[in-house]
């Protein structure tokens, strides 16, 4: 894949991954030549590391409207509880489409998601 196939969000991924590499190992460098302890350099580039990401997600999420409340998000988008009823299942004994638990066809649990 070269890089003009890339989508662009995959490459500004990849460019912050790069930015940040390069950020750290500067910020250990300063800090190790300041006499800050290895301990508290690790600490505070771990923290720098978990609290940008926040801080660029929740304004991404400004952006598009979306909700910056904190809630949401993450692996399962920003859906809320009341969306929860959109997924359906489909029986992979009868091909039954239900809201989930057992198949109320056949009885059986074995059932995939279908959006």
């Amino acid at each position: 894949m070269t890089a003009s196939n890339l989508n662009p969000q995959l490459k500004r991924y990849y460019i912050f991954l790069a930015a940040s590499l390069v950020f750290s190992i500067g910020l250990q460098i300063v800090l190790g030549y300041l006499g800050v302890p290895w301990f508290i350099s690790i600490g505070l580039v771990m923290a720098i590391f978990i609290l940008l990401p926040m801080y660029l997600r929740k304004r991404q999420m400004g952006n598009y409207g979306g909700n910056s409340s904190g809630l949401g998000g993450g692996f399962f988008g920003s859906s809320s509880q009341g969306d929860s009823t959109n997924v359906k299942y489909v029986c992979l004994v009868c091909r039954n489409k239900h809201n989930g638990g057992t198949c109320p066809r056949c009885g059986s649990k074995m059932q995939r998601a279908d959006f």
